[in-house]
């Protein structure tokens, strides 16, 4: 495909990084835009959208390490190396770690936990269809050799070099199923908002369509590096994937007796008009 969107010899423009760039801007802007309907503070969640970012990006920098312990324990410069900078990480790495973080910085400023996981789910389905535009382009995440219409056949010297990309041969373009998924996931959570019953829907329903798009498009991945659990039987990511299909299970189940809550600024409108009368 097209590693490098603009090439002036001494300054190079990596597709993957403007489309990832476009990527986390875009779940941010949305998340705040979603959090002005839930009734949050639009300063808090800009604070709040940047540290995420940052802690997501570490954890799925992480992951990535920990799934091919074998590769980095053998090369262990290869963790500060620019090959790993570059490399996105593992979804679920971050994904994991961004909720963590979430948890505890909801707690410490006392935000209402699942209106703002609601907040954020569609603009996560939203930014991860852009970047794994970014993937396309840059030939990482690839799928299994196929002789079906849908394959496609990379050509790029420094697709092969960054991420083993392999050349002149027909394979799923994997990284354009998720993408495609992932608006569709994104469309679907945009039009649940509108007839939300209970806080923690949208999230609940993003973590179980999501995880089961994951586990199924896995078995189409043909790169090496994602690790691999029970000898092999599942990848990392698959398994992951059964977990949060039950933990959104699990949510669903809990909290769907619990109505939704107004947005805070339903809540001090009747007061407000107390005070004018």
């Amino acid at each position: 495909m097209h590693p490098i969107l603009i090439d002036f010899g001494f300054f190079q423009l990596p597709t993957y990084g403007l489309l990832m760039v476009t990527a986390l801007v875009s779940a941010m802007l949305l998340a705040i835009r979603q959090g002005k309907v839930e009734g949050l503070d639009s300063g808090r969640l800009l604070d709040f959208s940047t540290w995420l970012i940052v802690v997501a990006l570490v954890g799925a920098k992480v992951l990535m390490i920990l799934t091919d312990w074998r590769s980095y324990w053998e090369n262990p410069g290869e963790i500060v190396s620019l090959a790993t900078l570059r490399a996105g990480g593992v979804f679920y790495g971050g994904f994991i770690s961004a909720v963590i973080f979430a948890w505890w910085y909801v707690r410490v400023y006392g935000l209402p936990l699942w209106k703002v996981f609601d907040a954020y789910a569609p603009g996560i389905a939203l930014g991860l269809g852009i970047g794994r535009l970014g993937c396309f382009a840059a030939g990482c995440d690839y799928g299994k050799p196929t002789h079906s219409f849908l394959g496609v056949v990379f050509t790029s010297p420094i697709a092969n070099l960054v991420s083993g990309t392999p050349l002149g041969v027909r394979i799923h373009p994997t990284q354009l199923y998720e993408s495609l998924t992932c608006v569709a996931i994104f469309a679907l959570l945009m039009r649940l908002y509108r007839r939300k019953t209970f806080d923690g829907q949208i999230f609940a329903s993003y973590l179980g369509m999501y995880a089961v798009a994951r586990f199924g498009i896995e078995f189409l991945r043909g790169d090496p590096d994602r690790g691999f659990v029970f000898g092999g039987a599942l990848s990392t990511s698959q398994f992951i994937a059964i977990l949060a299909i039950g933990i959104s299970a699990i949510l669903y189940w809990r909290l769907r007796g619990q109505r939704a809550e107004p947005a805070a600024a339903d809540v001090a409108l009747p007061s407000a008009k107390r005070a004018r009368g």
